[in-house]
């Protein structure tokens, strides 16, 4: 059994809670073990701790505009990637016509996000109607193509060699954040058992250590007529996850998580009402994460803590500095002005450092590092 040396200690001046009623003029930074989950000490600082004004090395934040990714491939296994790990692997996909192919992912389970578009997902499971903000979480080696009404785009999150779980909700219980009863799965219905009578062949693009292999069949395979089991296809839509809230405390991000994997989390960040008491920060608190690589796609709204965020857009903050809001952003929380967010997005926590893709080298955002760059003071120009 192993266990964290704890002994919270205090000196100068500091707060009695985290994140409330930081002494006058500083700025509190969380430097944490574990993501939020380890032991914690808390900074209260005279500057921001993203007051930087230059930066030099290529351990930086990152921004990348995926509304900028050419996505030449017509298979989603060969989708252009973003980041990956050895336990991860972050990609986007455009999907404009019926796929007349299936594939399936030998590498790990698969969770997308439909950032845009809808239409008719079918499986080995059955057939599943999908739209804009639902997740599909495709178990490993399942076979599945695309019927879009309208163009898909997708960002799709591979958890390589492991599959997606459950976050346990503790005291809250199994019904907090999302209800169980608002997973769907695939159904045997009229449209599977048409697609599935239809007499061709059919090839099945398998993904495999990173390599495609063609498998030619002279029927349909995905001919089920049942299936019985707690093993399936399923989707969650962002607008039936209720989030937890304090209304005198920001939570942290591990608060929103809704999937868990081998090393590595997805959280989803929905509207909500923004802290009330006086004395809570309205806006992210700056903090370290020092174990964990950070990274968000924005799918919608306004981003509260982001300046210069539009939907589509990714940041990504590695391990081994402090980040949080922008100063516009910190600014605008201390005036209290806004009483709820009306931002979306889809955040993955990785514990392994995630080396970028081309598809994020090529639509970067240089300089991204510098827009936490404290304004000059009047008097300078």
């Amino acid at each position: 059994m192993r266990k964290w040396f704890s002994f919270p200690l205090v000196e100068g001046e500091a707060s009695r809670q985290a994140h409330c009623d930081l002494p006058d003029g500083t700025f509190e930074r969380e430097c944490g073990k574990e993501g939020f989950f380890g032991p914690a000490t808390h900074m209260y600082h005279r500057h921001a701790p993203t007051g930087w004004t230059e930066w030099e090395g290529e351990l930086r934040p990152h921004a990348f505009d995926t509304n900028k990714v050419k996505c030449i491939t017509d298979n989603p296994m060969t989708a252009p990637v973003l980041l990956s790990n050895s336990n991860v692997r972050v990609r986007i996909w455009r999907c404009e016509t019926e796929m007349d192919y299936l594939v399936r992912n030998g590498d790990g389970d698969d969770c997308l996000f439909v950032h845009q578009g809808e239409g008719s997902l079918y499986c080995d499971y059955g057939h599943l109607r999908f739209t804009e903000g639902d997740y599909l979480i495709i178990p490993r080696s399942t076979n599945w193509r695309l019927e879009p009404d309208s163009p898909v785009i997708l960002l799709m999150i591979e958890a390589t060699h492991g599959s997606y779980l459950s976050a346990e909700k503790g005291i809250v219980g199994d019904h907090a954040m999302f209800d169980p009863a608002v997973l769907a799965h695939p159904k045997i219905d009229d449209a599977f058992i048409a697609q599935r009578d239809e007499v061709k062949s059919w090839n099945v693009y398998l993904k495999s250590r990173n390599a495609l292999n063609r498998i030619t069949y002279p029927f349909n395979p995905l001919d089920a007529v049942g299936w019985k089991g707690n093993l399936t296809v399923f989707k969650l839509n962002w607008r039936d996850i209720r989030p937890l809230m304090s209304h005198r405390y920001h939570l942290p991000p591990s608060a929103h998580t809704t999937f868990v994997a081998q090393g590595f989390v997805i959280c989803t960040f929905v509207p909500r009402p923004i802290e009330s008491d006086p004395s809570a920060l309205k806006v992210p608190f700056y903090h370290n994460n020092d174990d964990y690589d950070e990274v968000t796609f924005y799918h919608k709204g306004e981003f509260f803590s982001r300046d210069n965020i539009h939907p589509g857009m990714v940041t990504h903050h590695p391990c081994g500095f402090p980040h949080g809001p922008h100063p516009k952003a910190f600014a605008a929380g201390a005036k209290a002005v806004k009483k709820e967010t009306d931002e979306v997005a889809v955040m993955i926590d990785t514990r392994m450092p995630l080396d970028l893709g081309d598809a994020a080298k090529q639509t970067e955002l240089k300089d991204y590092v510098l827009s936490w760059r404290p304004p000059l003071p009047p008097d300078s120009e």
